[in-house]
């Protein structure tokens, strides 16, 4: 499906995107495109892998034409550009707005009006029951790429579908590079809640999803991974045991927009949703807007079907957590593995 392709990843320079560069320099595509609107890091890019067949466009999914300008001769697009913190989301709704909702939809019209052939938008467990801005602007986006994939109907030249995971480990911006730096500068790690739980994915956990995603999609599906989840204090306790490190936990209290536990899957999507081994399909609704028959007779079995969530999966255990972080690249690295 590789060979000779042209594949665009929108903000490519994250944490995601360079996983999924690694990745795929060893498959046989003809051109592998970075759209971001981050230069120093494109220019960091650059200077890593040294390979002409990754090429590196400036520009923001929130402006079309350098959507369209990206967008001629793609064949497959990897959507990973999103504001993703959650308190600067809080902060600045709008601009969660205007880059999830609005640049989607901008990267999904040009993606179709160039005839792309399959499109993997990559959404968070904060888009389940959102309480948040980042979340709610997630959800949205689902909506959005379900929405046009449903629209666009099974036997379409483009397929859009979407992916749905939780924590990824050592992403940037999440919690284990932070408690790293407060081991070695020998502060105490801040837990906001002991007891807060958090699915546990490995970066390659969640590009193997995605690329799950693109081999079985069809229009409208979403996909999510089963995995284990821990407690914060869990984690933090497992990182200070794999640092031979003597740190303290200080207990800050919950931050901006935070949830307790994680949900991957609402209890609608869970009672629709295909169990296929390692993931969840959850097939769209293909309901249409003639709400009469629904009114009279509705499905009495949802009530009996739990979310998936992160406090109702496996839970690790310390050991479990340090052999769980062990795989991780920037661990391995930082730890001389």
């Amino acid at each position: 499906m590789f060979s000779n392709k042209v594949v665009l990843i929108t903000g490519g320079t994250g944490s995601f995107g360079n996983t999924m560069v690694r990745r795929f320099l060893s498959e046989p595509f003809k051109e592998i495109r970075i759209f971001s609107r981050d230069e120093k890091k494109q220019d960091d890019m650059r200077h890593e892998y040294a390979n002409p067949r990754i090429q590196f466009h400036i520009g923001d999914i929130r402006d079309r034409q350098s959507v369209d300008n990206v967008m001629a001769g793609v064949n497959y697009i990897f959507h990973a550009a999103a504001l993703k913190q959650v308190p600067s989301c809080e902060f600045f709704p709008i601009q969660a707005v205007q880059t999830n909702i609005l640049g989607t939809n901008n990267v999904l019209e040009s993606a179709i009006a160039h005839g792309v052939e399959r499109i993997v938008v990559l959404s968070t467990d904060k888009a389940c029951y959102p309480i948040n801005a980042m979340g709610m602007s997630k959800a949205l986006m689902e909506k959005v790429a379900i929405a046009k994939g449903r629209s666009l109907g099974r036997d379409a030249k483009t397929i859009i579908c979407c992916t749905r995971y939780g924590n990824v480990m050592s992403s940037r911006g999440s919690v284990i590079p932070l408690f790293v730096e407060q081991i070695k500068a020998g502060k105490p790690l801040t837990v906001t809640d002991p007891e807060m739980t958090r699915f546990m994915m490995s970066l390659d956990d969640a590009v193997d999803l995605v690329i799950y995603a693109f081999q079985h999609g069809v229009n409208g599906d979403l996909f999510v991974q089963k995995a284990p989840a821990a407690t914060i204090e869990t984690l933090a306790r497992a990182l200070i045991k794999l640092y031979g490190a003597k740190s303290a936990i200080k207990i800050i209290g919950t931050r901006h927009g935070e949830k307790k536990s994680e949900t991957l899957i609402t209890r609608e999507e869970m009672f629709k949703a295909v169990d296929i081994g390692r993931y969840y399909r959850v097939p769209a609704d293909t309901r249409d807007l003639n709400y009469e028959m629904f009114l009279e007779k509705g499905e009495a079995r949802i009530t009996q079907v739990d979310d998936y969530q992160s406090c109702n999966t496996h839970q690790l255990d310390i050991d479990e957590m340090i052999d769980l972080l062990k795989s991780e690249r920037f661990i391995r690295e930082d730890l001389g593995l």
